[in-house]
């Protein structure tokens, strides 16, 4: 991990791989250099993964408090990794981090896969599209996200003073990214129309948060996308199955058009 000043930020990025560049943006429990599937995937692709702002060892300025001001700072990200057009792994926080980047400048992008993301309303106003994250325990919380919660489960005893900070610190960034309104952002599903990149929408069979219905109503509000399931998997499938979710990931993005 290497730390770069980006827009008057201190952003924690990891890049590594090898091949055309992607960027990838990681969901609201942080990013992992040490995930297998980042190896993996790093085989064909150059990846670059920032920890968000206020996650990790980034910094946040008091001036961001939504993840389209986080969009804003990626512009200048986009100008770090390629001129030429890139692609684009974005997985749920980051996913609604991506929708807000590629809408403002689709043409940086070549191909985006959007892994069980957030960020649109799609049901009336008095129903909740994705399950309160924040007023459930724990507990409930691990079996929405994970298939097999048990293999997953952090544990405190085992955890260092830093990683333990580390992971309260991107809680409570996810809390005030996401909370008001809840998930999503009133306007963005209004701007999807102008990303017209062939997308790929991608959840876990047993995801508990993102509905296979909500994933198919979000992809639908982009002209050129599709969707795909993975078996075995709930909410972050390139945790639980990163060998399935690098190959289908490729497979996508290697696909000629």
């Amino acid at each position: 991990m290497a730390t770069i000043d980006l827009a008057g930020i201190s952003l924690e990025l990891w890049e590594g791989g090898s091949g055309p560049p992607l960027l990838f943006l990681h969901e609201a429990g942080g990013f992992r250099a040490d995930h297998p599937f980042l190896a993996l995937l790093g085989e064909q692709r150059r990846i670059t993964a920032p920890s968000h702002p206020g996650f990790g060892a980034s910094s946040l300025p008091d001036w961001i408090d939504r993840p389209e001001d986080i969009a804003h700072v990626y512009l200048n990200l986009l100008d770090r990794i390629s001129t030429a057009p890139i692609d684009l792994i974005a997985c749920s926080l980051g996913g609604w981090i991506g929708a807000e980047l590629s809408s403002m400048v689709p043409e940086r992008f070549r191909k985006l896969i959007f892994v069980a993301p957030v960020g649109i309303k799609l049901g009336s106003r008095d129903t909740l599209d994705i399950p309160d994250i924040f007023a459930q325990s724990t507990a409930s919380n691990e079996k929405l996200l994970y298939h097999e919660p048990e293999r997953f489960r952090p544990d405190p005893a085992k955890m260092t003073d830093q990683e333990l900070a580390v992971m309260l610190r991107n809680r409570e960034t996810s809390a005030l990214l996401t909370w008001e309104p809840y998930m999503h952002n009133p306007k963005l599903r209004h701007r999807l129309h102008r990303i017209t990149n062939e997308a790929l929408f991608l959840r876990g069979e047993h995801d508990g948060l993102i509905s296979a219905a909500y994933m198919d109503g979000y992809a639908e509000l982009l002209p050129n996308a599709r969707t795909l399931t993975l078996p075995n998997a709930g909410h972050v499938p390139h945790v639980e199955q990163p060998q399935a979710f690098v190959s289908a990931a490729l497979a996508f993005l290697n696909e000629k058009g």
